[in-house]
């Protein structure tokens, strides 16, 4: 096994072309596309290596015969560490006009990073990289869904994406292609996550749909170009549609659903959870109440329900003070905003919902808490309290 040209020279010239390369991050970047075709997503043993001694020394190690604590993981990554498939990769990524966005990278997607190391080693994306800062949900569900599922999907994108919510879903047949085209025709930005590469629609007939969606959102992928999509990538993208948003709703899903597993992942990334429910005799939402009863999530009617489990609330009224009501100021609006009454948060989480600094929002919880306003949970939680 002969190991690719790592210095920085031959970096450069094998990332010509390639669209969202940082200018002195060649080395570290051309590593990462090589990991990016060795190791599976989600690959953990690739994600510690990578953390301990950065991508390019682990590819050195993972070069390396040796009998140690690498050695399982290397005869994974062994048959693959072919010069020709990084630089069909990076061929077919150009001729795509396909952007790459590696750790570190302004358009990286910070969300990802709570995989730990299980996070992509890269990420492959046509369209708009900025996600960093808007209100996310991602709706998921059948792909055989019903008429009742796909009316509900389209009634929650849309009214979520005329709100400012961006759409996240993995463009598959029903549930997930309905959330996409409602919040199209809202005017909504929407994104979607591939199993395969981004150079390659999945499934075909999404063709059109995938295009629009680069158009005015877009369409991410951490398999390199020219991926097929396998039943493993699709679980493992499951991963990053959970990561990468603030709410994960499950519209319609059979009792062994591929939704659950996208539910999982919310469940162990501590993402609100919230599943539609359906008739008690429908197979199609069998895998909603199972979310309901054993993963503990919030049964979702409306659209307002998933705005009060992300904290994401309409402007407030500008004449609700003059009036008398609460006198909140300003900060405080800010903070309830951020806050829900069935879901705990922690103070971390509430700062970067409301924008405010960890003091203000410490200040601010314990101004709430005095009034009655909020209450904390045993875990440290913090929850409102309706009156």
């Amino acid at each position: 096994m002969t190991l690719p040209d790592l210095s920085t020279d031959a970096a450069r010239s094998a990332l010509r072309g390639i669209d969202g390369v940082v200018a002195g991050a060649e080395q570290e970047t051309y590593a990462r596309v090589v990991w990016n075709v060795i190791a599976e997503p989600g690959d953990g043993a690739a994600g510690a290596l990578i953390a301990a001694v950065g991508p390019v020394e682990a590819l050195r190690v993972a070069a390396a015969p040796s009998e140690d604590r690498w050695a399982p993981a290397r005869a994974r990554w062994t048959p693959r560490l072919r010069s020709d498939a990084v630089r069909g990769a990076l061929d077919g990524a150009r001729r795509a006009g396909v952007r790459l966005v590696v750790p570190g990278d302004p358009s990286w997607p910070s969300r990802v990073d709570d995989l730990g190391v299980h996070a992509p080693v890269a990420l492959w994306v046509r369209g708009c990289t900025e996600m960093n800062h808007a209100p996310s949900v991602a709706i998921v569900g059948a792909r055989a869904a019903t008429p009742y599922g796909e009316g509900v999907t389209a009634d929650l994108s849309a009214e979520l994406g005329a709100a400012g919510v961006t759409i996240v879903s993995g463009a598959a047949y029903g549930i997930d292609g309905a959330a996409h085209r409602a919040a199209l025709a809202a005017g909504a930005r929407t994104v979607a996550f591939l199993a395969g590469g981004v150079d390659r629609a999945y499934p075909r007939g999404h063709e059109g749909l995938l295009d629009r969606i680069a158009d005015t959102g877009a369409v991410w992928s951490e398999t390199p170009c020219g991926s097929s999509p396998t039943k493993w990538r699709f679980l493992s993208r499951n991963r990053l549609i959970a990561a990468m948003a603030d709410a994960v709703v499950v519209v319609e899903a059979g009792w062994r659903s591929g939704s659950l597993n996208t539910a999982a992942h919310a469940a162990t990334l501590g993402r609100a959870l919230g599943a539609v429910p359906g008739p008690i005799t429908s197979a199609a939402s069998a895998g909603c109440h199972r979310i309901l009863r054993e993963y503990g999530g919030v049964c979702v009617t409306s659209a307002d329900d998933v705005r009060e489990m992300i904290g994401h609330s309409p402007e407030p009224d500008a004449g609700a003070t003059s009036r008398g009501g609460e006198g909140r100021t300003d900060d405080t609006t800010r903070l309830f905003d951020a806050l829900s009454s069935r879901v705990a948060r922690g103070a971390d989480d509430i700062a970067r919902r409301s924008g405010l600094s960890s003091a203000q929002v410490q200040t601010q919880l314990g101004l709430a808490q005095l009034a009655g306003r909020v209450v904390r949970d045993e875990d440290g939680g913090w929850r409102s309290v309706r009156g």
